[in-house]
């Protein structure tokens, strides 16, 4: 919420600086988010006069001016390209070394073209103080020459922008920010004087209300001979100041009661509406041009206004553009209405509407101010607009809003840990405009004010069959007690100043803290912290993925989709990370990065449960070697990323084993599954299905993996013992055996370890070949074994009968010759 210090003057009599309010502001729960003061970051900017202005001799476009601005300034030379640079025109200088706003630069000295340039002259939108930015400013012919623009503009008023939480739409209107000011002791809140205008005429438009449960109350008022153009320049920079753009006198109108008295309202051009009445009900489908020029087309949980033409206005949320005002209206229909918040935040949710009304609406606006709103919104009309009004019609009425509120006064101690007493207890409800009702040594009942939505609000409750309907209202009488009791000390302590709120710290369950983490997230971390470490980079996405995606990449049942979705391609919980993450890559390698690795660790869903599953994507090369050439990407790189994720975890790698079983989006021949034992399924790794490689556009195929994270069994805390280094050197051998085809790598190097467990140290493999130098429908696979012996130096006999040992079982086991 924005405001300037001179529209809070209007509602609340002060002489407090600007230091002071910011601070009770923040005192009273209404943080401040910043100040912006255009009289300090405009300062450096000056009025000046252009002398002469010359062809740039070196460019079409450009201009090399000589500029007067004042003592010091008298003659600076400036190459401008703005179309209107001319002699005698006065405009806005930005000296060197100043910062100009809008364009986020600092102006320094330099040649453009080879002429010298000692500044800028500046156009609206490079103060920040409009969208022209087709030439410089032009100022009037008897604009004092070397003088501050912001003095001169009298842009001397700063702008205030405070946080507001949900539960405060009163503090979407400067008056009622004023009378928390008021409260607090920054001024008085001055009176809010609304005269009732004279009826000229009867309404020549009347309401019809359809739909009381969308909108209980709606007030309008015809008013003729009105003379709609631009607003005054004292109401143009507000709206400016607190974001705003000027459109129009009737338009600007309405914004400005949107946060001066947090009133929407809503004005039509009669001429433009069909018929002598105005609908609100249901929408049925339609659709219609809004003033945002968008088409919509709403639903039946929408509320609309119509007229004999068809749909013309959003109700609460934005009108139509056909019967929108414009500068030759002459006879208007001005609204003002009460919608249901939840209602007005369903159908701004369905349509991603966001409007100053709707962010109004749907925090509660004054229930009570309909009358006097129209009253004051007409009484401007008529003053900046002139015209005649009409006598005020209406639908509905006032909702019954009152509600009343007890506080005792010990739960001031209890809840806050402050001493207040009862006399300034009825002083700061009061002021604040709550009635006393009825008070006494211990408590105090008020009456809550039509504004204050969020204090002691209705409750509701499911019915439960076991409370009969006497105790059920007595059940919600007691929560609604509490609730509104909750309210007023909040309300009393916030006005006494939360700095003064004394820090109390939480007590203490146990005196050794419980661990921060659970088993699950550590294992979660430790495996994000080593992806990151094998130079992959971590992805944060939301669990919902488009349908079409999800079917392709695992599950997408129907009871996984979502009814209302934040948006069409995210309607689907996500089988598996990798459909969040291929997406990400295909956008990364789009926009040129094209050797890429991504990971992200996350929830993924199937239709009978959630897992945690760390899943990735490599793509192009991977990182330079020594020798200069980055190598392609392969599926063993991620199966290195997936088996030292386990590795860490403290699975034994060599109690793995792989085969070629992996869901179809896999390379149904370049993938492989990691388990332990038949059914514990720890991981997946491997090449992209070349479908998908074509349906996500990828040049080449990306090679993913998957690693299930609640099948991990964490690894049990024992203490470590020193390792056991043999004095002995180890020996290595190379065998080259001859296999079937269809036999797994794997299990030859299982069969050839479990040859000697005792000498055997390590099995690797560093060549698999077929050719004509082995039969058909077989390999040559070689492996290199490394013999460890730990009591004494091993004969030329012993590492014989070791290598026949292994020679043997390959035979035995497998099947396999030595090449």
């Amino acid at each position: 919420m924005k405001f300037t210090l001179s529209w809070l003057h209007d509602h609340l009599d002060t002489n407090r600086s600007l230091e002071d309010i910011c601070a009770a502001l923040n005192k009273i729960g209404l943080e401040v988010e910043g100040v912006e003061d255009p009289d300090k970051t405009l300062a450096p900017f000056r009025t000046a006069k252009i002398i002469s202005a010359e062809q740039h001799p070196n460019a079409d476009r450009l201009r090399v001016c000589h500029v007067d601005a004042g003592k010091g300034f008298e003659d600076i030379q400036i190459v401008c390209g703005a179309p209107n640079a001319r002699a005698g025109l006065i405009t806005v200088l930005a000296p060197v070394g100043t910062y100009v706003p809008g364009s986020d630069i600092t102006i320094k000295a330099g040649k453009i073209r080879g002429e010298q340039s000692n500044g800028m002259m500046c156009s609206s939108r490079e103060l920040n103080l409009g969208d022209d930015h087709d030439g410089i400013m032009e100022l009037p012919v008897d604009t004092p020459i070397g003088v501050s623009y912001a003095e001169y503009a009298q842009l001397n008023d700063p702008v205030i922008e405070i946080a507001i939480t949900p539960n405060r739409g009163d503090a979407l209107s400067i008056r009622n920010i004023a009378r928390d000011l008021s409260v607090a002791g920054m001024g008085t809140l001055k009176p809010l004087k609304v005269s009732k205008i004279q009826a000229q005429f009867s309404s020549a438009l009347s309401w019809n209300n359809q739909y009381e449960d969308a909108c209980p109350w709606i007030l309008g008022r015809t008013i003729r001979n009105v003379k709609n153009g631009p607003s005054p320049e004292w109401l143009q920079k507000r709206l400016r100041a607190v974001g705003i753009r000027p459109i129009s006198c009737l338009v600007d109108i309405t914004n400005y009661f949107a946060f001066d008295l947090g009133r929407p309202l809503h004005v039509y051009d009669l001429d433009r509406i069909a018929g002598k009445q105005l609908t609100i009900c249901r929408g049925n489908g339609e659709k219609f041009l809004a003033l945002d020029e968008k088409e919509y087309q709403v639903t039946d949980k929408d509320c609309v206004m119509i007229d004999e033409a068809g749909v013309q206005s959003l109700a609460g949320l934005m009108g139509g553009e056909k019967t929108g005002v414009s500068e030759n209206t002459t006879d208007i229909f001005l609204e003002c209405a009460l919608f249901d918040p939840v209602l007005i935040a369903l159908s701004g949710r369905r349509h991603m509407i966001v409007t100053d009304a709707r962010q109004r609406f749907e925090r509660g606006v004054d229930q009570a101010l309909l009358p006097d709103a129209i009253e004051l919104a007409t009484q401007m009309i008529i003053k900046l607009c002139g015209g005649q009004a009409s006598d005020v019609v209406h639908a509905g009425q006032e909702p019954k809003w009152q509600r009343t509120a007890t506080l005792h006064y010990n739960r001031l101690k209890d809840y806050g840990g402050l001493t207040v007493s009862e006399n300034r207890v009825s002083e700061i409800l009061t002021n604040l405009g709550f009635v006393i009702a009825e008070k006494n040594s211990e408590w105090i009942r008020v009456d809550v004010p039509s504004w204050r939505n969020d204090i002691a609000m209705p409750i509701k409750m499911a019915y439960n069959s076991k409370l009969d309907v006497v105790k059920k209202d007595r059940l919600l009488d007691s929560v609604r007690a509490l609730e509104g009791e909750a309210d007023l000390v909040e309300e009393i302590l916030r006005i006494e100043g939360l700095d003064k709120i004394p820090a109390c710290s939480m007590p203490l369950i146990q005196p050794v803290p419980s661990p921060a983490l659970t088993t699950d997230q550590e294992r979660s971390i430790l495996c994000s912290r080593m992806l990151a470490a094998q130079g992959l980079i971590e992805t944060v996405n939301f669990s919902f993925v488009d349908h079409e995606i999800a079917a392709r990449l695992g599950e997408a049942s129907e009871s996984l989709r979502l009814m209302n979705p934040i948006s069409n391609d995210m309607d689907q919980l996500r089988p598996t990370p990798l459909a969040s993450i291929l997406p990400v890559m295909q956008r990364n390698i789009a926009r040129g990065i094209g050797d890429i690795g991504l990971f992200e660790t996350g929830p993924a869903f199937t239709r009978n449960q959630e897992r945690l599953i760390a899943a990735g994507a490599r793509y192009g090369h991977m990182q330079r070697q020594y020798d200069g050439k980055a190598p392609k990407v392969t599926l063993w790189d991620v199966k290195k990323d997936v088996l030292t994720v386990l590795d860490g975890l403290g699975i034994s790698i060599d109690s793995l084993k792989t085969v070629g079983e992996t869901p179809n989006y896999y390379h149904p021949g370049r993938s492989g599954r990691l388990s332990l034992g038949p059914k514990n399924i720890l991981a997946y790794f491997g090449e992209l299905h070349p479908s998908l490689m074509k349906e996500f556009g990828f040049d080449q195929a990306p090679m993913i993996f998957e690693i299930m994270l609640d099948t991990v069994i964490p690894k049990k805390i024992t203490r470590k013992k020193a390792p056991v280094l043999s004095i002995f050197q180890p020996l290595k051998r190379d065998f080259a055996f001859v296999l079937k085809d269809g036999i797994p790598v794997e299990q030859l190097l299982q069969v050839v370890k479990q040859a000697d467990r005792k000498y055997i140290n390590s099995v690797e493999l560093f060549d698999v070949y077929r050719g004509d130098k082995v039969q058909a429908d077989h390999k040559s696979v070689a492996v290199q074994v490394t013999i460890q012996p730990n009591d004494r130096t091993l004969k030329d006999e012993e590492i014989e009968a070791i290598s026949q040992k292994i020679i043997k079982e390959v035979a035995r086991l497998l099947g396999g010759n030595l090449r």
